[in-house]
């Protein structure tokens, strides 16, 4: 693909229009600007879209909007899927409403119904509204965590959740069969209105909504209880938790909620925070600073599209607050829920928790404490969704609890992923409780450790820039695939699982065994010692990212394990 005669014919094909020009016209000398925006299309992957926002073919713009749903407007209408319509949120980030109404009115041009959210809403709420509404799809703008200059458009199937096989390859062939943009449809918003093919929704998603979190709740006496005298700081990031988490608290009887100031009002442009990531320290510097001058009991902050949700809590020993990583805090949801749902009506026979293959191994050690069935599932909430539509279809397996390392997890079924609305709910419920029990939270988290053992879990991500970057990133994976380690520094290479090859090779016996799950670019090696290490590029940005975990025999044990691990593994990619 030559980018420089794409480049041009962007400058002068009457299609694109003047303010793209401009800006294609500002780098006209700037070859290696020219070179990434027109390298290669901006992918459509099974996550969907994510980019730099900009003009170009490389680039989140109107026009690559346009030929994504031009794409997923084709093969609804293959599937005979047109007259259920499809939902479409948005958050907070840059040209986020614009992009949604690009997307709805290429849909309307095609005769599909689109319903779309009057302002910003949370991921999971979109996720929610596909099946409130009978939707066929659902598109979110997004690029959740990503620095300012990125945007993202994710795509939802009827059951909820992000787009799974057979659906995600067979939209990603339509988009890539659209290779002229002037074939992509669009229609005039008035006319779309007008037509009744474009609906605004609003009150009536969110209120059904925040009542199915509400039935969530486990243990509402002992929110009674301490309600008054527990003291919760929240921060939405500049993104769309702000009033969902705030009302959701308040229905349930919260009285002490403290949005942090800085950070309530939406802002794509992220002004307190690098990149509005729950899992970064400097998200929550604000929210400390909060935290201890009215001596709150917990910290929380949700990511930009609230899917996710980052937390620290007060250990009241040594009067810190402690953060929790989304292993810990998925554990301890994991658990409370479970417990709680054991207590008071007893566990059903099918129970089942779930988690993704880069999860702690703590997860396991719970779910064997309560005599329930744990499933493992490949990185990404879908494929967590889509085994609770699995037991829906067949009758057989109760969704207790499903969490995945990276801050996401999900309480209840009204949605097919990730929730950090239910989660923030539900972390503040079981604050109260606990409270009630004279514990914190923290002292739950040690107390969980004391029963199950003291797992310490961790990821390193190593960033690839460019074309040369995605190369070496290939290098890497070939050569871990194409010779198998035996050991990772001093622990032993018991087995290694290859999700692309579909292989678990027991280094022991020599036994080569599938892995039972979809095809993946992951490498996971069962490590001596309770240890483990999984290697995986990341589905959105240019990343490897390094998962391992160890088994310690107390946290300072496992803190120096998990270090002296990550080290290793960063000098076994180089």
């Amino acid at each position: 693909m030559d980018a420089r005669k794409l480049y041009e014919e962007w400058l002068t094909n009457p299609y694109f229009d003047d303010a793209t020009k401009a800006e294609l016209e500002s780098i006209r000398d700037n070859d290696k600007e020219i070179q990434e925006r027109f390298y290669a299309e901006l992918e459509f992957g099974t996550a969907g879209l994510r980019g730099v926002i900009g003009a170009g073919l490389n680039r989140m713009n109107i026009y690559t909007v346009r030929k994504a749903t031009q794409g997923l407007a084709n093969y609804i209408l293959k599937v005979g899927g047109r007259e259920k319509g499809v939902a479409i949120a948005y958050d907070s980030r840059r040209m986020s409403p614009e992009f949604a109404d690009e997307a709805a009115l290429c849909l309307c041009a095609n005769g599909i119904h689109a319903f779309v959210f009057e302002s910003l809403r949370p991921t999971p709420e979109l996720s929610y509204a596909v099946r409130r509404l009978g939707c066929i799809a659902g598109i979110n703008i997004t690029a959740s965590h990503n620095p300012p200059e990125y945007n993202g458009y994710k795509v939802y199937w009827e059951d909820g959740a992000q787009i799974t096989p057979p659906h995600d390859k067979g939209i990603m062939a339509e988009v890539k069969a659209v290779t002229d943009f002037s074939t992509v449809k669009t229609m005039d918003k008035a006319e779309a209105v007008q037509a009744g093919l474009y609906e605004v929704i609003g009150a009536n998603i969110d209120d059904p909504y925040i009542a199915e979190l509400k039935k969530q709740v486990k243990n509402q006496a002992a929110i009674d209880a301490v309600q008054k005298d527990l003291k919760i700081v929240y921060s939405p990031l500049h993104g769309t938790g702000n009033i969902p988490a705030r009302r959701v608290l308040r229905e349930l009887g919260f009285e002490n909620v403290y949005v942090v100031p800085e950070q309530e009002l939406p802002d794509g442009e992220f002004p307190t925070v690098s990149y509005p990531n729950p899992e970064a320290a400097e998200a929550f510097e604000l929210g400390l600073k909060l935290a201890r001058d009215i001596d709150a009991d917990l910290v929380l902050a949700t990511d930009p599209d609230a899917d996710r949700l980052g937390v620290y809590v007060k250990d009241t020993k040594s009067g810190e607050y402690i953060p929790l990583t989304g292993n810990m805090s998925g554990c301890l949801l994991a658990d409370y829920e479970i417990s709680q749902i054991q207590q008071q009506s007893g566990l059903p026979e099918d129970g089942v928790l779930i988690k993704t293959i880069v999860t702690s191994n703590l997860a396991d050690a719970i779910a064997k404490y309560y005599g329930v069935k744990l499933i493992e599932v490949l990185t990404g909430f879908k494929f967590i969704g889509q085994q609770i539509l699995k037991f829906e279809t067949t009758g057989v397996g109760t969704y207790l609890f499903g969490f995945e390392e990276s801050y996401g997890c999900l309480i209840g079924t009204h949605a097919r992923d990730k929730d950090a609305i239910v989660a923030t709910m539900a972390l503040c419920e079981a604050a109260a409780y606990y409270k009630t029990k004279n514990m914190t939270l923290w002292d739950a988290m040690i107390a969980m450790y004391e029963r199950y053992g003291y797992y310490k879990d961790a990821v390193v991500s190593l960033s690839f820039k460019g074309m040369e970057g995605l190369a070496k990133m290939q290098e890497i994976m070939d050569n871990l695939r194409n010779q198998i380690p035996t050991h990772v520094g001093p622990y032993k290479v018991l087995s290694a699982r290859d999700y692309k090859r579909d292989t678990i090779t027991n280094l022991e016996t020599g036994e080569v065994t599938p892995t039972g799950l979809p095809n993946s670019n992951v490498l996971y090696y069962d490590l001596s010692d309770d240890a483990w290490l999984c290697v995986r590029p990341s589905g959105t940005e240019p990343k490897i990212k390094l998962y391992y975990g160890v088994k310690g025999t107390s946290l300072e044990d496992a803190e120096e394990k998990s270090k002296a691990l990550g080290d290793i593994c960063k000098e076994m990619i180089g």
